[in-house]
């Protein structure tokens, strides 16, 4: 009996799902909108900034990297136990 009810719910929970397909844009279902400036020429300006912040960390990065600064510890080594 018990299993005559679940495939009942089933079948119900099908039918609202196909119908909220067929019946086309739901009204709990958003579009999807990006957060991006609506004018072209403002994007470019943000866009041109950010390549600006992201080229001095890279010049940064590759500073230290040819200075010779740079000091790395392993803290987290496998044993090797002997196996090859």
């Amino acid at each position: 009996m018990n299993t005559n009810r679940l495939l009942a719910a089933v079948v119900v929970l099908q039918v609202i799902t196909l119908a909220g397909q067929w019946g086309g844009k739901a009204a709990y279902v958003s579009e999807a909108q990006a957060d991006v400036p609506p004018n072209p020429a403002e994007r470019q300006l943000a866009q041109t900034e950010e390549l600006k912040s992201i080229n001095s960390k890279l010049d940064r990065l590759v500073s230290a990297l040819e200075g010779g600064r740079l000091k790395v510890e392993v803290t987290n080594f496998p044993k090797d136990n002997g196996k090859k």
